[in-house]
């Protein structure tokens, strides 16, 4: 049976960073992260998103979290098709930024992704080295439904990350709906790329079923969103606004047992960043599972 890691989408999030769980004295970024990793042993890296990593802060994460902590850092908007910032790339970029094609439509400036790849992972192999990468999450948008041009995409992705743990974050319901579901696990299976699970709010047009299929090697991923009525469609808060309760945590705990034994390791993630609802959830996880065990 894999070991099962819990922890929370960042460390860093505003509403977090506001809520006081920080202790005073430990609120710099020094004693965030080092009093976030004394209390789960692994992390979303959620900054890596919006802008490109940098070699020096994987090499203060690593300086400041124990052996055996995990980051699982998520890709660059670019490289997953979503809307992305000029100003967010670096400034020998941004030309041929400028004259790509519509992004995840198949046609983008592949020389230009191939460059920031290369880039994104340079920044990020002092975790891998160090041992505390744990995957890299590509979250991709709402309209990346599936069809040959996202199959084409997908393998475009697994080509430029070979060697690299990636796990697969859909969005577009019509991937896990019933009579897509075998074709889509068979479909990463095939790629390499681990499938990510999600807990979101249940029968709203942008709602994912909790699919929990294991489909590559290394760290299987399940991603709790919240259950806000607003989820795709409100505000970051309101989306986001959400206390799991233990009865909710609870469906799950069959899954992630049932997960884990099929999974090198399972990351279980919470994404309900409003105040410190994330982390406490995160704790009540922990709980739930060494009760169950």
């Amino acid at each position: 049976m894999g070991q099962i890691l819990v922890g929370t989408c960042s460390w860093t999030d505003s509403a977090l960073l506001a809520s006081g769980w920080y202790p005073p004295g430990r609120r710099d970024a020094e004693g965030r992260l080092r009093h976030y990793a004394e209390r789960f042993p692994v992390v979303e890296v959620d900054a890596t998103y919006y802008a490109l990593p940098s070699v020096r802060n994987s090499l203060l994460w690593v300086d400041r979290t124990p052996e055996g902590f995990r980051f699982d850092v998520k890709a660059f908007s670019l490289l997953t098709g979503h809307p992305t910032r000029s100003k967010a790339l670096p400034s020998d970029l941004r030309d041929a930024f400028a004259r790509r094609g519509r992004p995840g439509q198949g046609d983008d400036d592949p020389g230009l992704l191939d460059e920031v790849w290369r880039r994104f992972s340079e920044a990020v192999l002092p975790l891998r080295d160090a041992g505390r990468l744990g995957t890299l999450l590509f979250q991709l948008p709402p309209w990346f439904a599936p069809g040959a041009t996202a199959e084409v995409l997908l393998d475009r992705c697994r080509k430029r990350t070979e060697g690299w743990p990636v796990a697969v974050e859909f969005r577009h319901p019509a991937w896990w709906q019933e009579d897509r579901c075998v074709a889509t696990s068979a479909l990463l299976r095939d790629l390499g790329l681990a499938s990510v699970s999600v807990d979101v709010a249940p029968n709203l047009p942008l709602s994912l079923p909790p699919v929990t299929e294991v489909t590559a090697a290394g760290p299987a991923v399940v991603r709790f969103h919240g259950r806000n009525a607003a989820w795709g469609s409100g505000t970051k808060e309101e989306r986001f606004r959400h206390t799991y309760t233990d009865g909710e945590l609870t469906e799950w705990l069959p899954r992630l047992t049932e997960m884990s034994r099929r999974a090198e390791q399972l990351h279980v993630l919470f994404n309900n960043c409003c105040g410190d609802a994330a982390v406490r959830a995160a704790e009540s996880m922990e709980r739930l599972l060494a009760g169950a065990s």
